[in-house]
């Protein structure tokens, strides 16, 4: 059999699981039942996300090799008849379609590993017990679902190439889909990837530390203030990012459906960016309290703003600069690589994989 991957997450899950595959597979159809797991990285969801055409596009790639089973995973969210999908089987042409996301963004390992066992299974005709099925058996849904994801069947086309499908729906469903996406998105990425941004904001931060003026407005700042300056920063940071990068996605059709698939692109890619910038703004937090601990004297800073140099102090002014220096950030984020922050949105991705099976430039997206 074969794990046919996307590029980048779905590959890198495809090759854990295919290391405990075999054996798993072995032990749960309870019979002397070899299974060699071959994993295929290539990005097949290239220029569509429609289920059928994706499962005729994995039958053409599949005519010339050996594999009995064909599971495909990606981490795109795809949609059928107006539902997110989690997975198509069709037991006639023994392939299985399989998408990230649904799964929800915790455990992904463990239910992605469990999910395609149940749809190997499924598709080979053998029941967890080990007795000898038919093709058609349907894999259980706890298989797909959990606590918050009403998974159940979907209506499949008389014409299309499934027998069976699943798919997620209501807000708890979207709600595990737009988790799946940010986990997906692997948002600790994009703090490497802010490099110079984050210098100039340690550069911002390291001068307002030792401004006395920046002294007395945090000696004096509300808790309130202070929040509200954490904000409007981090808004800031986010938005120029978004702008500056071209993350924000269009839909190409004016269709509901097409509004509703951009929606939950441009939701993924405001908390996988908002994610990153939470990140490097903690890790300011801490540098600017460190840095306040080391430079600081307590007899300069009270004869400035006429308060002593406390404990509460330190923190107030650490925080402050925090948001000051963010603001930095955001103006230093301008000379990054659009690469780098893209990696963090879906629509730019989706193009990058385009332009790859063109034979293109993987750096320059496809218009």
């Amino acid at each position: 059999m074969a794990l046919l991957a996307d590029p980048d997450a779905p590959t890198e899950i495809a090759h854990r699981m295919a290391r405990t595959l075999p054996d798993r597979l072995a032990e749960r159809s309870g019979r002397k039942r070899r299974y060699d797991v071959e994993v295929v990285s290539e990005p097949f969801t290239a220029g569509t996300e429609d289920p059928d055409a994706l499962s005729r596009r994995i039958m053409d790639r599949a005519n010339g090799e050996s594999w009995d089973i064909v599971v495909a995973l990606t981490d795109l969210p795809l949609h059928s008849h107006g539902r997110k999908l989690v997975v198509d089987l069709s037991h006639e042409h023994a392939l299985a379609l399989l998408s990230l996301p649904p799964l929800g963004g915790l455990r992904l390992q463990k239910r992605a590993r469990r999910a395609v066992e149940e749809a190997v299974l499924s598709l080979a005709g053998v029941r967890a017990t080990g007795v000898e099925g038919t093709p058609g058996d349907q894999p259980p849904l706890g298989a797909f679902a959990g606590r918050l994801a009403p998974v159940r069947p979907g209506p499949v086309g008389a014409q299309e190439n499934a027998d069976l499908r699943y798919v997620a729906g209501g807000p708890r469903g979207y709600l595990r889909v737009l988790a799946g996406m940010v986990r997906a998105n692997r948002p600790w990425r994009l703090v490497p990837g802010l490099s110079k941004a984050l210098a100039a904001a340690l550069a911002t931060g390291a001068i307002a530390t030792v401004n006395s003026t920046i002294w007395s407005l945090a000696a004096f700042l509300s808790t309130p203030r202070l929040v509200i300056a954490m904000v409007g920063s981090l808004t800031l940071m986010i938005g120029w990012l978004i702008v500056d990068a071209h993350l924000w996605h269009r839909p190409t059709e004016g269709s509901p459906e097409a509004r509703k698939k951009a929606a939950l692109y441009n939701a993924s890619t405001v908390v996988t960016v908002a994610i990153g910038v939470l990140v490097c703004y903690a890790g300011l937090l801490v540098i600017n309290l460190m840095w306040a601990l080391f430079i600081l004297n307590g007899h300069v800073f009270a004869s400035m703003t006429r308060t002593p140099l406390h404990a509460t102090e330190y923190w107030t002014l650490a925080w402050f600069v925090a948001s000051v220096a963010t603001v930095g950030g955001a103006l230093g984020s301008g000379l990054e690589t659009d690469e780098a922050i893209r990696a963090a949105a879906y629509s730019k991705r989706e193009q990058e994989r385009r332009s790859a099976v063109r034979g293109d430039d993987a750096g320059q997206p496809s218009k």
